[in-house]
């Protein structure tokens, strides 16, 4: 089943070398992010900063997407790239939800205290760029893989603007640079979702049309039958 299903198009990755340092290199990711959004977590918080509050709930949705990866990947590549659609979907929505919490930070207009954004998102970006560096090889794979890819890219970007807004902050004593940050961050994670919803429909086609193929040529099984092969098929 699981065995039968990796040697198929659409089979599972994870019994294949690549899967096995693609688990170990999620496991490490899933940690780093989880720790991470804590730490962001208490240091927006303190200093009142729109920018870290986004990178700290982007740690979140990264941990959660990380553990769904670790789930599908002993399945097929249907149910992979449905995962990835729903990572997809999520940084969509983490995008907008930034987008309303800028535009709340513009009306209220109270400056964060840079500082804390300065120290925060350097031990941020160096967290992000490790998992960035660990995760490059599987930048090119399927739809799952490549949507791990983009979201460390993209954490890494945004914690350059979170340094840079920090630097405006200190400098204006003025929201403007943190709130505009927070707004580069969620365009950031609207246009990366958007790239994984792309990437991901690709996949249930592909997935699809194998299973329709393998279908045609087994006119003569029995529904039961047909409904088993498609079942190993995109598992």
């Amino acid at each position: 089943m699981a065995g039968n299903c990796c040697s198929v198009p659409t089979g599972c990755i994870g019994d294949s070398p690549v899967g096995r340092l693609f688990r170990r290199a999620l496991w490490i990711a899933l940690v780093v992010n989880a720790l991470m959004f804590i730490f962001e977590l208490v240091a927006g918080l303190q200093s009142g900063s729109v920018a870290l509050l986004a990178d700290a709930i982007d740690f979140l949705g990264d941990t959660a997407n990380y553990l769904i990866s670790l789930v599908v990947m002993s399945m097929g590549l249907l149910w992979r790239a449905r995962a990835a659609w729903i990572k997809g979907l999520t940084l969509v929505l983490f995008g907008l939800a930034v987008l309303g919490r800028a535009a709340w930070g513009f009306i209220e207009g109270t400056p964060p205290e840079p500082l804390v954004m300065t120290g925060a998102g350097a031990l941020a970006l160096l967290a992000n760029a490790g998992v960035a560096l660990l995760l490059y090889r599987f930048r090119d794979g399927d739809a799952d893989m490549r949507s791990v890819w983009i979201c460390s890219r993209n954490d890494s970007i945004g914690n350059l603007a979170v340094m840079l807004a920090a630097a405006g902050v200190f400098a204006t004593g003025s929201a403007w640079p943190d709130l505009t940050v927070a707004c580069i961050m969620a365009a950031l994670a609207l246009s990366g979702g958007f790239s994984i919803l792309r990437h991901a429909r690709v996949d249930m086609r592909r997935a699809e049309a194998y299973t329709q193929a393998a279908e045609s040529k087994h006119p003569e099984s029995t529904p039961a039958t047909a409904a088993s092969d498609t079942a190993q098929g995109t598992r």
